[in-house]
């Protein structure tokens, strides 16, 4: 299965990262990259990481200004896209099939091709501008799936967290993993 991580500018390139790290433990998954200039900066704001060390997770690594790179054509095969974290403007850029970038003619190829997009976007608070933008998302096929954390699970530590929003994200692409604490049922509080 061949599946491309998108990482934009949002805040939240630890999600994008975690999806490599975690991919690159299952077999059988060739994973290709971009990053957007703003996902590249944001990497060295928000993370310990090196850029070369998370290219470095990736099977494939792609320039975002290569508009001929082998995911920019639906001929190229793959099980779909995850954006993680997806800023608006690539958002915008989605919705609106404004594909100057390769991350957004990627993501734009994977919805004519009628493959799985999952977007991550990481804003808030929202305004009308915003939910529209992925409501028009959402109609084109894409699955948006905000980076929201789930409680139910008893998260002791914020890795605690990202592990199981970036698990929930492989569920969607039938990818069995470890990440999520699976949901058994209420249980009374004591």
């Amino acid at each position: 299965m061949r599946l491309i991580v998108g990482i934009s500018g949002a805040s939240g390139v630890i999600y994008g990262i975690r999806m490599l790290e975690m991919l690159r433990e299952i077999p059988g998954v060739e994973t290709h990259l971009v990053i957007s200039n703003g996902g590249k900066l944001n990497i060295k704001l928000e993370t310990d990481w090196k850029l070369e060390d998370v290219e470095a997770l990736a099977d494939e690594v792609h320039s975002d200004q290569n508009l001929a790179a082998t995911i920019s054509s639906g001929s190229f095969k793959t099980a779909g896209m995850v954006v993680a974290p997806a800023t608006m403007k690539t958002l915008s850029g989605i919705v609106n099939s404004y594909a100057d970038t390769l991350l957004v003619r990627a993501a734009d190829v994977v919805l004519k091709e009628r493959r799985k997009l999952v977007i991550m976007p990481r804003e808030t608070p929202l305004h009308a501008g915003h939910t529209k933008l992925m409501h028009e998302a959402a109609l084109m096929g894409a699955i948006i799936s905000p980076p929201m954390p789930a409680f139910y699970n008893l998260p002791k530590t914020i890795d605690d967290q990202i592990n199981h929003t970036v698990g929930r994200v492989l569920d969607l692409f039938d990818i069995d993993n470890e990440f999520v604490k699976r949901w058994s049922g209420g249980r009374p509080k004591s």
